[in-house]
């Protein structure tokens, strides 16, 4: 079988059938490949496993499946890991995507050119009807999920995704996520797994009828960019061992270092060990030399350590490259948390002379903390910033050879598709 077409449901009744009539009737006159629909009903308690039953037995190529748990990502987990086909499909049940960019989506998996295929709603050639409360919602999640998680797909909730079947048997046992946010998981996943998403410019409808609590979505996604970011931080999922086994090898380097979300999971962590080490350390010191000489030897001391902790950690460096560099820049940096600190020292003595040596711990710690946020600034923005294998910015194009002049593909947008 080429494609298994999933369409998970929940207490569907009132459109469940007209809308997998119509992707019936598409798929039988539009589709050559071999195909069948799985309806994928997850606990509904309304008259939908009656309705799928009849059409299974009515629509040939269409089963109906039965789950005794509610979960979107649940079902379609359940189905993928167990279909036989070369091609997993997903659709949301008011099919408010258009079906003219099914074939975009799934050829590029079929022919083996892509691993993963997403229809995108923000694509300059896409077209869509909806509210302004759901555009200003998706766009903000993308852009929290392009910030916080290095995640450059353009589109992760549009509910109009193809995975290949040996790629999805890899992924999802990686994929915790039961709910809405299964998707977004399993395409971060993929990405840092070195897999290629194709991307296609769908035609969308906003469904006013939604059931969707779009509040508690939000609030478990932001949990699951949380949680997600705090698993590859960890290494719980083996995104380099996919990589190796069949991720897509560039020319340039791959680069590992986790997004923004997990750089500062890890960096709060090791700062929250350096500052604790800090305080410990001044304590032991102050006794013996003066307060300024206990804050320099004890900054210094802990900001070696927090350096190379996050060049290793945090930014996902490794080896010797550029390790001359990066700790000369680090003592720059760690100049500037100095000059942080000892103000602090010397605006508590200017202003209570006779502060005891708790104070100047309490003030110093608080000072540290201001510190750390620049250092981490610092560190991220210049000296562990992202670079290719010729040492780019990812802004910084490549120079054009001087015998070729620059060229531009330009793909005319499709047609206007014909709503339902």
């Amino acid at each position: 079988m080429d494609l298994d077409v999933v369409v998970p449901v929940y207490n569907e009744q009132e459109t469940l059938e007209t809308s997998v009539r119509q992707l019936h009737a598409y798929l039988s006159g539009a589709m050559p490949e071999s195909w069948r629909i799985t309806i994928a009903d997850n606990a509904s308690t309304d008259e939908t496993p009656r309705i799928a039953d009849r059409l299974a037995a009515e629509l040939p190529g269409t089963v109906a499946v039965h789950l005794p748990e509610k979960g979107r990502g649940r079902a379609l987990k359940a189905v993928w890991s167990a279909s036989p086909a070369r091609v997993l499909v997903y659709l949301d049940e008011d099919l408010s995507t258009g079906l003219e960019a099914l074939r975009p989506l799934v050829a590029p998996l079929l022919s083996g050119h892509s691993d993963l295929a997403i229809g995108t709603r923000l694509a300059a050639g896409s077209r869509v009807v909806r509210g302004g409360k759901r555009e200003f919602i998706s766009r903000s999640y993308n852009l929290l999920l392009r910030t916080l998680m290095d995640a450059r797909f353009s589109d992760a909730q549009c509910g109009f995704k193809a995975i290949r079947s040996d790629v999805a048997r890899r992924l999802l046992p990686y994929v915790q996520d039961t709910g809405w946010f299964f998707d977004t998981e399993l395409l971060v996943l993929a990405e840092r797994s070195g897999l290629r998403i194709h991307e296609v410019p769908v035609d969308w409808v906003d469904d006013p009828q939604s059931s969707v609590d779009i509040v508690a979505t939000a609030v478990a996604d932001l949990k699951g960019m949380l949680r997600v970011s705090r698993d590859l931080a960890r290494g719980r999922v083996p995104v380099d061992e996919l990589y190796a086994e069949f991720g897509r090898h560039p020319l340039a380097e791959r680069d590992a270092r986790p997004g923004l979300l997990g750089q500062l999971l890890s960096f709060g962590v090791i700062g929250a060990l350096s500052t604790i080490a800090y305080a410990l350390l001044y304590l032991g010191l102050a006794h013996t030399m003066p307060a300024q000489a206990a804050n320099f030897t004890a900054l210094l001391v802990t900001a070696v350590a927090n350096t190379a902790a996050n060049r290793r950690f945090t930014f996902a460096v490794r080896g010797r490259r550029r390790a001359a560099t990066h700790h000369a820049q680090a003592l720059l940096v760690f100049g500037i948390a100095w000059a942080i600190t000892s103000g602090s020292l010397v605006g508590l003595h200017a202003l209570a002379p006779h502060a005891s040596v708790f104070t100047d711990v309490g003030v110093l710690t608080i000072a540290n903390v201001v510190a750390t946020l620049v250092r981490f600034l610092l560190l991220r923005g210049w000296v562990f910033r992202r670079t290719d294998a010729a040492g780019r910015r990812p802004s910084e194009a490549p120079p054009a050879p001087a015998s070729v002049a620059p060229t531009t593909l330009r793909i005319p947008s499709p047609e206007k598709a014909s709503r339902r």
